[in-house]
């Protein structure tokens, strides 16, 4: 672990990364007060991946913003894609070295599961990440206090749409998505997956029919408190607030 981030560091990888940042054209998208209009922000898990350009010419193309919560192996082996979500202009959070269930854990390997991340992400993009998300939001009061040793709060999420389960049934994670969206909600999101960045497409024009504004977490949020952990694992009631669009 160390000896990626080393490697990153040591810029044997900066000519990539560079070229990466200058080749993506930044979010458009104005400063949002989400205290006075309808924001929603969507987060995505586990890449950078080879769907996350397509993902994030999506985004792009809506003037939108999310969060994405990217694992340190994988910003290691990939670091131009880590760059090119940065240069988008959008917001990235720690996800963890390798996605274990952050509870079953040593100490020791709490921290450097956190710690590896970060230097990976810093050391690619120029940012330090102040979010955490561990592998299915597994939380417990040591993973807590690492989090707030290492300046991250941790942020899990209102509605979960269960992309990976209904892989190959768009229609049953739009649904969840109908259902469960309201004001200020945070959705979790893989973009990992080809259909998943297929709901994205077609569900974005529905938000903005709704006067949805897309935006981060910490411009939604605002800045949390290292340690302190916003939302759970699990859907709550249904809004059953959007309308839905036409075709």
């Amino acid at each position: 672990m160390g000896a990626w981030a080393r490697r990153i560091r040591n810029g044997l990888l900066a000519a990539a990364v560079g070229a990466a940042v200058g080749s993506a054209p930044a979010a458009t998208a104005q400063p949002v007060d989400c205290a006075a209009v309808k924001c929603v922000a969507l987060t995505f898990d586990d890449g950078p991946g080879p769907y996350t350009d397509r993902l994030l010419q999506i985004l792009r193309e809506h003037h939108a913003r999310a969060t994405f919560f990217l694992i340190g192996d994988k910003v290691a082996a990939d670091p131009a894609a880590a760059a090119r979500i940065a240069g988008a202009g959008m917001e990235i959070g720690n996800h963890t070295w390798s996605h274990p269930d952050m509870t079953t854990l040593p100490p020791q390997e709490i921290a450097a599961q956190f710690a590896g991340t970060s230097d990976a992400i810093e050391a690619t993009t120029g940012q330090r990440p102040t979010l955490a998300r561990t592998g299915g939001g597994t939380i417990d009061d040591a993973v807590l206090a690492e989090a707030q040793r290492q300046g991250l709060a941790v942020i899990n999420w209102d509605v979960v749409p269960f992309d990976w389960i209904n892989d190959a049934d768009v229609s049953a994670t739009r649904e969840v998505l109908m259902r469960q969206i309201r004001p200020n909600s945070v959705v979790l999101l893989h973009d990992t997956f080809a259909t998943t960045v297929d709901v994205v497409a077609e569900f974005l024009p529905v938000l903005e029919a709704n006067g949805y504004h897309l935006v981060t977490v910490t411009e939604m949020l605002g800045p949390r408190p290292p340690g302190s952990l916003y939302g759970g694992r699990d859907n709550g009631p249904p809004a059953d607030e959007l309308v839905d669009t036409p075709g």
